[in-house]
């Protein structure tokens, strides 16, 4: 197949790229005789210090001989099309949601380039061997994989995909050309949940450390959710913290890590404290919701809060399970002073058993502050319920909205500590 090279959408200004003479809508053929087809092959070719670049414009192919200077080249390409998941996982959560939220939610992917740039999991089923090979000539790694149990007969059930590989022998694969792995377990009482888990979890260990980590997060169920599967309760949430605690202490002991770790949401649900920030090690799955309420807390304790005098009244909201640890922070606050108040947000959209903040949407939000703001105020948006939208709720309402309806102004934030107390003393 003839290489038809990747276009430019965007040059850094001043960049060497810039300075060379490379224009927006040129095409990149060729990185130091490297085919170039998507943004991976620029990072890894494109990081050496001199670069030969071969580029197409209007028909003609140019030549550019760039010395970088230890500087970024400053070029921008088109993003790639995502590969999808062909897989009926019984929790997929794109199949329980309803009509007419913003598009990008619809989208399942499985493209081991989206796992490697940003951290998606997938599972391991759609590969071929040129991707494989492609894998180990980029090196990349670490890569996030979706596990949920070694034993084929369960995982293929669970991933709806009874002709998908055995995971151990893809996992092997990856290991033996040295790529980092952290793997996910979505656990689903009375499937792979028990003496399942555990064996799920002595296997992966088994590939120890090119599996570099393993987090176990609850199954989320919308009230859409037809596959009969049953939510976390408080006895199974107390039980997978035994089982995952035993665990710790065993790879603590031998490796000085925990390398298996659980979601924040096991200990809200068991009701029981978290464990010392310590047992995430470098939190290597924060971003699976691993550790984020304990980072949260031990910023909170550290983060000093000047006083100030304030015009304004303050007002931000937050899923129901975050919201009693946002309010140590928030009543923090108010002991300086500062008129800032916070309000739970129930998700009428899912269904209440979906509590995070990432997943309200703007009619929630809307109606969750309508009896508590006042025309003036200045509501604080977490930028988690905009993921993936410069300004869009997954209903596709906007930030404005907010501010028509209730009269308000409304600013995006990060759910940081550091970035609501800065927001707040930014905007005295």
């Amino acid at each position: 197949m003839i290489n038809k090279g990747v276009k430019i959408e965007s040059i850094l200004p001043q960049s060497p790229a810039y300075i060379a003479g490379i224009k927006a809508g040129d095409k990149i053929i060729s990185i130091n005789r490297h085919p170039v087809k998507d943004a991976l092959d620029l990072m890894f070719y494109g990081d050496e210090e001199f670069i030969k670049l071969i580029i197409e414009r209007d028909g003609r192919k140019l030549s550019f001989n760039i010395h970088k200077n230890a500087l970024p080249l400053g070029i921008e390409v088109a993003p790639f099309r995502i590969k999808r998941c062909v897989n009926k996982c019984l929790f997929c959560f794109v199949e329980q949601l309803p009509k007419g939220l913003r598009k990008s939610l619809y989208v399942k992917d499985e493209d081991y380039r989206a796992s490697f740039l940003y951290g998606n999991y997938i599972t391991l089923t759609n590969l071929t061997q040129k991707d494989y090979e492609r894998i180990k000539k980029l090196r990349l790694s670490p890569l996030y994989i979706s596990v949920h149990a070694t034993d084929p007969e369960i995982r293929n059930a669970l991933l709806g995909n009874y002709e998908a590989p055995p995971i151990m022998l893809e996992l092997k694969k990856l290991a033996k050309i040295k790529i980092r792995m952290h793997t996910q377990i979505v656990l689903c009482p009375g499937i792979n949940d028990g003496k399942i888990l555990e064996k799920t979890i002595i296997e992966l260990h088994k590939l120890y450390p090119y599996v570099s980590s393993i987090a176990i997060v609850p199954v989320g169920l919308t009230k859409y959710h037809k596959n009969g599967l049953t939510p976390v309760t408080k006895d199974k949430a107390e039980e997978v913290i035994k089982i995952i605690e035993m665990f710790q202490k065993r790879f603590r002991k031998k490796h000085g890590v925990s390398f298996v770790y659980l979601a924040d949401e096991f200990y809200i649900k068991a009701e029981k404290p978290f464990p010392p920030l310590t047992i995430y090690d470098d939190l290597p799955q924060i971003e699976n919701g691993v550790g984020m309420v304990p980072l949260f807390i031990n910023k909170i304790m550290k983060l000093k809060i000047p006083s100030a005098k304030f015009k304004k009244r303050f007002v931000t909201f937050t899923g129901t399970s975050f919201y009693p640890y946002l309010i140590q922070f928030i009543e923090k606050l108010r002991g300086k002073n500062i008129p800032i108040d916070v309000y739970p947000i129930k998700n009428n959209l899912f269904g209440e058993t979906v509590s995070v903040t990432g997943l309200l949407n703007g009619e929630d939000i809307i109606k969750g502050l309508a009896s508590y703001v006042e025309p003036g105020d200045l509501v604080l948006v977490p930028d988690v319920t905009m993921k993936d939208s410069e300004d869009m709720f997954i209903d596709n309402l906007k930030m404005s909205d907010i501010e028509k309806i209730l009269q308000v102004r409304a600013l995006k934030i990060s759910p940081e500590p550091e970035s609501l107390m800065d927001a707040v003393f930014k905007l005295t």
